[in-house]
């Protein structure tokens, strides 16, 4: 496993990035390393007490500057305030994370409607409106080298049983990446994904995997590589993409999962549980076939 920092000190200096749901796993990992590179980085959530925590944590290991604003990304005018502290804190912001998110495991019969709701809610919803909010943002002030990274998920493009709603939402995040990547590529935005595997982070996964469910549910054995996601592999490509050495990567989707996807999708690939053995006999009754054709 590469877990090394991948580019050069300073290489987001003079960069203002805001990463929704900053307070904790991936979005944290990120903002890290975002700091980590120059950057100054601004953390939402709706809890602000965790928010400050992660700020300050985050400034003393990195010695970077972390700003904490609280926003709902639900709620469109909590995110125009959002916008409106970063940039009278910073003077102006390069680069909008889609991070926040979402889920639910369950049988999608066993939801209520407002269950629903609340995924398309944070994923759909609030991407839109950060994007919306930013993007009229740096069209009025006619600021260009400016980016959307949005997180999505694999499922986004195959569906997924069981997580119906964060599917549904997460598709529609990307049709949006890829509209918007033609559409506003003329005010200097570009548009891109990052589509995750398993990267197990402890509060995400306690929550959709609660008691001895998640050690049951052993995700590695999905992956070819047979191993889950370390958070700085995940961090090296997002900065890659908010970085200027992506200049000309735009409205693209990039898959970070070890080919769990592809293995999922496969009609055969599940013959990987056969012994040798029986592929023995499988090949010997072929040729013997062969043979007396």
């Amino acid at each position: 496993m590469y877990t090394q920092k991948m580019l050069r000190d300073g290489a987001l200096n003079g960069k203002t990035i805001v990463v929704t749901g900053g307070g904790s796993g991936l979005g944290k990992a990120m903002s890290k390393y975002f700091l980590e590179l120059g950057a100054n980085v601004v953390i939402t959530s709706r809890n602000l007490d965790k928010l400050k925590a992660t700020a300050e944590a985050l400034e003393q290991e990195t010695k970077g500057t972390c700003l904490p604003l609280q926003c709902d990304v639900r709620n469109y005018n909590e995110v125009e305030a959002m916008l409106k502290g970063a940039v009278e804190n910073f003077g102006k912001v390069d680069v909008l994370l889609n991070n926040a998110a979402g889920n639910f495991i369950s049988p999608t019969e066993r939801l209520s409607a407002n269950a629903f709701d609340t995924i398309i809610d944070i994923v759909l919803k609030g991407t839109k409106n950060c994007t919306l909010a930013f993007g009229k943002h740096w069209i009025d002030t006619k600021q260009t080298n400016t980016s959307v990274l949005n997180i999505v998920t694999t499922y986004a493009w195959t569906g997924s049983a069981y997580v119906v709603p964060s599917a549904t939402a997460k598709a529609g995040v990307l049709a949006m990446t890829r509209s918007l990547a033609v559409e506003w590529a003329k005010y200097g935005m570009r548009f891109n994904a990052i589509a995750p595997g398993p990267f197990p982070t402890k509060g995400a996964w306690d929550r959709l995997l609660p008691g001895d469910l998640k050690d049951k549910f052993d995700m590695a054995k999905k992956v070819p590589l047979n191993r889950v996601g370390d958070h700085q592999e995940l961090a090296n490509l997002a900065a890659y993409l908010v970085s200027d050495f992506s200049a000309y990567v735009n409205g693209e989707v990039i898959t970070i999962d070890g080919g769990e996807w592809l293995k999922g999708a496969g009609q055969f690939n599940l013959l990987e549980a056969i012994p040798e053995e029986i592929w023995d006999q499988l090949e010997a009754m072929i040729r013997a076939k062969k043979s007396k054709s």
